[in-house]
């Protein structure tokens, strides 16, 4: 599937920030197989004095702004054509869930794709009691690992309930489980703790999700948000899994990936520091556009 992706992100300033510098994670990756990155531009408005594209450790691609003189305001632009793979049904070879840490314990490598990154805590994804026994509450006797992501993905699906009004971006995974209320984010850190605490390792995945409207309607520019969902590894054949818990869903070709961190703090999609004093305004808008083949000639 091909898509074309358009982002923008601004900020607005009661009073002008004396100097700013942001980092922000927002260009979607190239995975063999998976998906393909054809083209991609991301643009500062006002034009920064400083700038900076790289890779982090995980080899999410990364871009650096700064700015030295007074900005009333910011803008991100990201446009981007990507080819979504659909990845073939493929036969549970994980092992059960009391078996992986066998397997685990066989992979030596510390390289940025080891599952070895993803099995403890960090810092936005604490291991608490009441998250492990909920994900234990969801297995059976001879549960695989794979069987098991699943099932704490749907589980939570429908203990939670979506509100967006109910948490922010600081809202701890805990506060928000015991509410059971929250969005993307709340949902995919909350599996990841629950994954993490019966020791399956789970990663936080940032990207696209094209959305549909409603039947009969038009479909609104700028209606599609960031997404977030998880990354779980399932064993040495089972390897890595992807699973949205805020839709009950694996991961399929209408979600595009721009980032795989331990917690959303890896990741944000726009984090920075400035100087400045008095209310700041944020707005996001994101569109997702299936590309449609011209029709051939007769």
């Amino acid at each position: 599937m091909l898509y074309d992706v358009s982002l923008t992100i601004t900020h607005g300033y009661a009073v002008p920030a004396e100097s700013a510098r942001t980092v922000a994670h927002l260009m979607p990756l190239s995975r063999p197989g998976e998906q393909m990155l054809i083209t991609g531009m991301i643009q500062a408005d006002p034009w920064p004095d400083e700038r900076l594209d790289r890779f982090d450790f995980f080899g999410n691609a990364v871009t650096e702004f700064a700015w030295r003189n007074p900005v009333e305001a910011l803008t991100l632009t990201l446009q981007a054509r990507v080819e979504r793979i659909a990845m073939p049904t493929t036969l549970d070879l994980s092992p059960p869930v009391e078996g992986l840490a066998r397997e685990l314990q066989s992979v030596a490598s510390l390289n940025p794709g080891s599952p070895h990154h993803f099995r403890h805590g960090s810092p936005r994804v604490r291991l608490v009691p009441e998250m492990t026994a909920f994900a234990r509450g969801c297995l059976w006797p001879g549960i695989t690992a794979q069987q098991a992501v699943i099932a704490i993905g749907r589980a939570l699906y429908a203990e939670m309930t979506f509100d967006a009004e109910a948490t922010d971006v600081n809202t701890r995974p805990e506060d928000a489980f015991a509410l059971r209320h929250g969005v993307c984010q709340d949902f995919t850190h909350i599996m990841i703790a629950c994954l993490r605490g019966i020791g399956i390792p789970a990663a936080y995945a940032s990207g696209f999700l094209r959305t549909l409207p409603p039947k009969g309607k038009e479909r609104l520019a700028g209606a599609d948000a960031m997404h977030a969902w998880v990354r779980a590894w399932v064993g040495v054949d089972g390897g890595w899994i992807e699973f949205d818990p805020t839709n009950d869903q694996l991961v399929g070709t209408d979600h595009i990936v721009v980032a795989y961190g331990r917690d959303y703090d890896d990741v944000a999609p726009d984090r920075g520091v400035l100087k400045t004093w008095g209310e700041q305004e944020s707005t996001q808008a994101v569109d997702v556009i299936p590309v449609v083949p011209a029709a051939q000639p007769a």
